[in-house]
């Protein structure tokens, strides 16, 4: 065992946070895992939250990190190493996974959710609240995170036939794990709780409404979050978590509650896409032409598969409207990057300019 992994192991504190040696790497002195290594748990606007060996902390971040893109600036789930005075984020351990998505509203930013997540948790209801769609979203962000998907169906005592919305579900994309629960019995939490060992870190990501907030509560055996029901006039959510916060489970793992997010915007996920229309590709390499666009081109094998029921013409019409989405969102990123280059050079360039006046 390496020196390194066996100071980790002495540390229950970090092991119950979710430590794994892949972190422990990163750590140019294995003395830091004293009391300067910590995970961020929480995070309000320019402070952090960070639990370490030496207890809990509210920090600031270092001047660094506060001009840095807010890609690169601590989120929930991060791991972190602390200045000497333990009273900020030095530095930010290089993550083994990602849930992110293009800021809400006019916003052309990637918005960093949670970081270094095991499993994603897409939690829906068995209700009108379910959409294959959305579903479908969610996974292809999930792809690009590099996290492992289970799609959670909550409400199963409110449902007339739960097997309809599983095989729903089961039909989003083949081999995602399903598990039904009814977040009030503790019991038929059992498939959930599996996924989560003493070390994994699990994310609830779902509309607002859908029972994660209880889903949360139940699995940490007492009140963490604050619940609300589905309005029944329009089975729309009421937002009731407001923040992401990583909690420690008495049973083992560790879940982040993610606020229900009205937009779930997509950039930069052209092979997450595929994986998840992974169907509709292998269909398309069949058609006539090889850049056939599935809409009225002859020879079309996807057409000709919804033709034959053995495809959902809403699955195409969702696969392209991502496609579409995706390329849009993907280069006016790409023009934003390339503007704040060019600006950048233009800044430089004048600085060159008037220090050479300077020293003429």
């Amino acid at each position: 065992m390496h020196q390194w992994e066996r100071t980790a192991a002495m540390s229950e504190t970090l092991q119950n946070l979710g430590l794994v040696p892949f972190f422990i790497r990163q750590l140019s002195d294995p003395s830091l895992l004293a009391n300067r290594l910590g995970r961020v748990t929480s995070v309000q606007r320019s402070r952090s939250t960070v639990v370490s060996e030496s207890g809990e902390r509210l920090v600031e971040l270092s001047l660094a990190l506060q001009k840095s893109a807010s890609i690169d600036r601590p989120v929930v789930g991060d791991w972190v190493v602390l200045d000497e005075s333990l009273s900020r984020i030095e530095n930010v351990l290089e993550r083994k996974s990602l849930f992110k998505r293009l800021g809400a509203g006019t916003s052309n930013e990637i918005q960093p959710i949670a970081a270094n997540i095991d499993i994603l948790f897409i939690v829906t209801s068995c209700n009108e609240e379910f959409k294959e769609s959305r579903l479908e979203r969610y996974l292809a962000l999930c792809a690009e995170a590099g996290a492992m998907p289970v799609i959670v169906l909550t409400k199963t005592d409110l449902a007339g036939d739960t097997d309809i919305f599983v095989q729903r579900a089961r039909g989003v994309r083949a081999g995602v794990p399903v598990e039904t629960t009814n977040a009030l019995d503790p019991d038929t939490l059992d498939g959930v709780r599996a996924w989560l060992d003493r070390t994994a870190t699990a994310a609830l990501v779902g509309s607002s409404g859908v029972g994660k907030s209880t889903l949360l509560n139940t699995l940490a055996g007492h009140a963490i979050a604050v619940t609300s029901d589905i309005r029944e006039h329009d089975k729309k959510g009421r937002h009731t978590t407001t923040h992401r916060e990583l909690h420690v489970l008495p049973s083992g793992g560790l879940l982040i509650d993610v606020p229900g997010m009205r937009e779930l915007r997509i950039a930069e996920l052209d092979q997450s896409i595929g994986a998840v229309f992974e169907d509709i590709q292998l269909l398309a390499r069949q058609c006539r032409f090889a850049d056939c666009e599935h809409d009225t081109e002859p020879g079309c094998a996807v057409l000709q598969a919804i033709q034959q029921n053995e495809l959902d013409e809403r699955r195409l019409a969702n696969y392209r409207k991502l496609l579409r989405e995706n390329a849009l969102a993907t280069a006016t990123l790409n023009e934003k990057r390339s503007q704040g280059r060019d600006f950048a050079k233009l800044v430089k360039a004048g600085k060159r300019i008037k220090q050479q006046r300077l020293e003429s």
